[in-house]
């Protein structure tokens, strides 16, 4: 009975070190990754294009070289609208639940000459469900093309710097500003950036992005 005691005893004494181990390794455990979710249209969908060569995916493989704990949900669909997405965007939420939204939608209501003031409204309702949800918000400022009229194009690009105001979101600078009158930088339709445009989409939107997350 004594031999039988004393190795139950030294089996217990050798648990207690892998017991000490797992508690210290579960405490240096590093914290999850941000996650950014971005609701888009086709801008972000990679139209006419295969994924890979997309702005979104180019510039996740961008943070994953460098070690940038952020991983991106693109939940951008061509030919999206305000409406799609705010349907669209509390299941989004419940799925992903991203720590960051980047709300890159509008142009097609635009294209469609949908209500600005509607447009708008739809603008802030995004940001607040997201808001709801603890993600932080950010804006993609978007533009039209001129031939919809000067009083038109204006009113639908100061929506954008509006409802950043209102709810103080930052707003991203359309991402092809510097880009959309470039031929040799656009699809046929001369609405789509092509794939040459997506590593400078990509470039611009690492620069915008990176200062808003640490924040």
């Amino acid at each position: 009975m004594f031999y039988s005691l004393r190795n139950i005893a030294f089996v217990f004494l050798l648990l207690i070190p892998t017991f000490a181990q797992s508690d210290q390794h579960d405490s240096d455990e590093k914290e999850p990754n941000a996650k950014l979710l971005i609701l888009g249209d086709s801008l972000s969908a990679a139209y006419g294009l295969r994924q890979e060569e997309g702005w979104v995916s180019l510039l996740q493989n961008t943070w994953r070289d460098e070690n940038i704990p952020i991983d991106i949900v693109n939940a951008a669909v061509s030919g999206e609208t305000t409406d799609g997405g705010l349907a669209r965007l509390p299941r989004l939420l419940t799925q992903h639940q991203p720590s960051h939204v980047l709300i890159e939608l509008g142009g097609n209501d635009g294209l469609q000459g949908h209500n600005v003031k509607k447009i708008r409204s739809n603008l802030v309702a995004l940001v607040k469900i997201a808001q709801s949800a603890d993600a932080k918000v950010f804006l993609q400022d978007m533009q039209i093309p001129t031939n919809y009229g000067k009083r038109y194009t204006n009113m639908f690009g100061e929506s954008f710097d509006r409802v950043g105001e209102e709810l103080n979101v930052p707003v991203i600078p359309f991402f092809l500003q510097n880009i959309a009158l470039d031929t040799s930088l656009m699809q046929r339709d001369g609405i789509h950036p092509n794939a040459e445009a997506q590593a400078l989409i990509a470039e611009f939107m690492h620069r915008q992005l990176m200062p808003l997350f640490d924040n």
